[in-house]
């Protein structure tokens, strides 16, 4: 019983505070256009980060991995006599695809 009580005393407590806190926000004026030229000021910031930090990440993680698995793949075809060409051309499609990125995705962002 002294338990409950604890509980129910928590929760009023709870719901007490939250109805001291609670505020309720209304928007004047043009909401649309503020979110519209806050975007166009921090989309070039957003452009200039992804060129110059997101891409290359990407494209040093994928030469990493390319190379591993072709040295893995020349090394298979030393032990079995037979090179598997799937998974070092998908991991350089990968590459040339993030190299050649910044060139257009921007055009198709529309940015």
């Amino acid at each position: 019983m002294k338990q409950n009580k604890k509980i129910v005393l928590a929760l009023c407590m709870v719901l007490m505070m939250s109805f001291i806190f609670d505020t309720t926000a209304f928007a004047s004026g043009n909401v649309a256009g503020a979110i519209e030229s806050t975007w166009k000021d921090a989309s070039a910031q957003i452009k200039t980060v992804v060129n110059n930090v997101v891409f290359p990440a990407i494209d040093l993680v994928l030469a990493v991995f390319f190379f591993a698995k072709l040295g893995t793949a020349y090394f298979d075809y030393r032990k079995h006599g037979q090179f598997e060409w799937a998974a070092p051309s998908i991991l350089f499609a990968c590459l040339v695809f993030t190299l050649t990125a910044p060139l257009y995705v921007w055009t198709i962002l529309g940015m």
